[in-house]
């Protein structure tokens, strides 16, 4: 990660806002979504309100075990942040997955709220 310019929002604050959108129920996401969200996934590229985002948390707990190794951090602008990291989880059933992710958030002021997330499934490595 560069040092270079100083990044004003909580990094220990922004990865848990994070862990909560992979841990998270609908609630969650209503509460910490922007009102329009870019979202990418290996079958879906689109932008979603936040109540259509909302509905693809229904269920709980659907992810265990997860580890972020923070790859990155830039702040563009006071109110934008964007990171990128890779991502160790266990969904439910106990199939392994790991993700180069990058999400962006805006800050509004009721707080940081997700308004980009993009996931790139990568091979589950061994012991990470």
């Amino acid at each position: 990660m560069s040092d270079s310019k100083r990044i004003t929002a909580s990094k220990k604050d922004l990865l848990e806002l994070e862990k909560g959108f992979w841990t998270g129920d609908s609630a969650y996401y209503a509460a910490n979504a922007d009102t329009e969200c870019l979202v990418a996934f290996p079958q879906m590229a689109k932008a979603m309100d936040n109540a259509d985002l909302a509905k693809t948390a229904t269920k709980p707990n659907r992810w265990r075990d997860l580890k972020i190794d923070l790859k990155g951090i830039i702040e563009p602008g006071s109110d934008i942040v964007m990171l990128t990291y890779e991502a160790h989880a266990t969904r439910e059933n106990g199939e392994p997955y790991a993700a180069l992710v990058s999400t962006g958030y805006v800050h509004r002021v009721n707080g940081w709220k997700m308004m980009f997330h993009a996931q790139t499934p990568i091979e589950a490595a061994a012991g990470k």
